[in-house]
């Protein structure tokens, strides 16, 4: 590990002391900053809090407050996994969050960061119209969050957590047991619909992976910590959604809706189907390759969309 650690327990003593360390470690190793915080600043602060079990966003008048050896062992456990395995800083704390809620994450789920929380919060509309959600499909779930966020804003609905990956699964159970919603949220192993035979949603919601083989090769080393399963798709990021596309119709309701995000390749898909009435939705606080699309267009493209 860090040959510098017994120097680090002699000359480091307090908060601020490591938090100062933890900032130039962080900028000398140029972390890439793409699951937690946008800057070195707050990277190091979230880190060193979490390493001595200290909240977030606790005061900083704790900063000169002197470190036990175990929690200065802690700290530089948490940075050397951070700068130097280039660890993802979800990874290490164990927990994300997502559009103010927190979630518990692996290497078994990516970490949240998708821009649909900004619909989430608005309730999906205008999209959604007068549409009554009373059933909600989180497809390709990972950990979990924008089912149980859902679940948040449609505080009546039922909600499915849906993935092909049993450990994406595993995790996602830990979620709706955090947040106390076994009685609407449930779990379901599958291959994207191929189990939910008659099951109809107002609301299909779905993150698949969508990076292109381009992307995937020059990611940051960052990324290579979190499951290739649930990044690539494809020489152009668009074999799953493809399918999704072909099959979402069977499982809306009359007017249901299906919301999906396509990340960089927006632009592939809009080559691939440039007669498909895709609603691409503008972001205001930043993100890209998010569509929308109601049933009726859907059905009325059926046909289409089997052989493309």
């Amino acid at each position: 590990m860090n040959t510098d650690q017994p120097k680090l327990g002699q000359s480091l003593h307090t908060l601020r002391d490591y938090l100062r360390w933890t900032l130039s470690e962080i900028n000398r190793h140029r972390v890439y900053f793409g699951h937690g915080h946008a800057d070195a600043w707050g990277e190091a602060l979230q880190l060193v809090f979490n390493a001595v079990d200290l909240p977030w966003d606790s005061s900083l008048e704790l900063l000169d407050a002197r470190l036990l050896n175990k929690e200065k062992a802690n700290i530089e456990t948490f940075v050397y996994q951070r700068c130097n395995e280039r660890r993802p800083l979800p990874y290490i704390t164990g927990e994300a969050w997502f559009m103010g809620i927190p979630f518990n994450v692996d290497e078994r789920v990516l970490i949240p960061r998708s821009p649909t929380a900004q619909l989430i919060e608005q309730g999906f509309q205008p999209w959604l119209g007068e549409v009554d959600v009373e059933r909600v499909l989180d497809l390709c779930t990972g950990s979990g969050c924008i089912g149980i966020a859902c679940a948040a804003v449609f505080d009546q609905a039922e909600v499915d957590l849906v993935d092909l990956s049993p450990e994406a699964l595993a995790v996602a159970e830990t979620n709706v047991i955090r947040h106390e919603l076994q009685e609407r949220v449930r779990t379901v192993q599958s291959d994207l619909f191929s189990h939910l035979d008659g099951e109809v949603y107002d609301l299909i919601i779905t993150n698949p992976p969508y990076v292109d083989q381009d992307d995937l090769d020059s990611m940051p080393p960052e990324y290579q910590h979190e499951p290739e399963l649930a990044l690539g798709s494809g020489s152009d990021g668009l074999d799953i959604t493809r399918r999704i596309l072909r099959e979402a119709g069977r499982h809306l309701s009359e007017q249901g809706l299906l919301v999906c995000e396509v990340g960089n390749s927006e632009v592939h898909l809009m080559q691939a189907y440039p007669d498909l009435p895709l609603i691409w939705v503008e972001l205001e606080e930043g993100g890209n390759g998010v569509f929308v699309i109601d049933a009726p267009t859907l059905r009325a493209h059926a046909d289409m969309l089997q052989f493309i």
